[in-house]
């Protein structure tokens, strides 16, 4: 069962499968996973409920003065980020400063390493905010999960905590135009019920839904560490090759990840 947390709120620099030299910036606590998603698949383990517990997060000074003293000791040495990433324990657009700390973050960067690109790894339930959708049109790469052509299956996979509606979601995917898709592929059992959205029917929903928001790439990878459902399968590489040679024949780019 699952139940990694990063401890530090400036992490790495680690090596991404997908994006290169990166620099981990954790918004939330380093001791409890804060998020609106609980996937079945989730690294961090389970989300908690909150009730009652004390959150601390760190404030915009805290993150942008430690993600300065970072950046001074990496910059020059082969550990030099290619990639600021925001993610860690859960969903980084929760924080109540983060427009704020994206802007002094493109600060940063465009003064001591103007070559690095910023990332957002996010499950896109903030996006309603004006402020959240502003904010991640600024960065280089506004990665954005889809697990699912249907609202069954994101239901079964990821979970929300909150209100979702798929359609909703989509017509807001739709008005980015710096958008990338991240799309997990899984099967097993949860609770006795059959996960699966590799299937052709699902994957058939999910290219449908692709192919109508038109992002600017698609990442496509599979599960890498532990996760609180026990017995969820690996799908192999060949697997995930075919579902991206179908979004690369519908026009759109697509990398596998594994």
């Amino acid at each position: 069962m699952a139940g990694f947390l990063f401890d530090e709120m400036i992490f790495g620099p680690v090596n991404s499968r997908r994006l290169g030299i990166s620099l981990g910036i954790n918004l939330l606590p380093t001791y409890a996973k804060v998020c609106t998603y609980n996937c079945i698949y989730c690294e961090c383990g389970w989300t908690p409920n909150r009730r009652g517990m004390k959150i601390h997060l760190p404030n915009k000074e805290e993150v942008l003065q430690a993600l300065e003293v970072s950046l001074h000791n990496l910059v020059g040495t082969d550990r030099q980020p290619q990639s600021l990433t925001f993610a860690g324990n859960g969903e980084p657009t929760m924080h109540p400063e983060f427009s704020a700390i994206i802007e002094g973050t493109i600060q940063l960067r465009d003064r001591l390493l103007p070559q690095a690109k910023i990332s957002v790894l996010s499950n896109g339930s903030m996006l309603h905010k004006p402020e959240i959708f502003a904010s991640l049109l600024r960065i280089d790469n506004n990665i954005q999960k889809l697990d699912g052509g249907t609202e069954e299956t994101i239901r079964l996979i990821n979970k929300p905590l909150k209100a979702f509606r798929l359609n909703e979601y989509v017509s807001t995917l739709k008005r980015f135009h710096n958008l990338v898709i991240q799309s997990l592929f899984v099967r097993g059992e949860v609770n006795g019920c059959m996960v699966d959205n590799s299937t052709e029917r699902e994957v058939e929903a999910w290219l449908k839904l692709v192919c109508d928001i038109k992002p600017k790439y698609v990442m496509i990878y599979a599960i890498e560490r532990g996760t609180p459902v026990e017995g969820l399968e690996r799908l192999s590489r060949e697997e995930l090759d075919a579902i991206a040679l179908r979004v690369r024949n519908a026009g759109i780019e697509a990398e596998v990840y594994v």
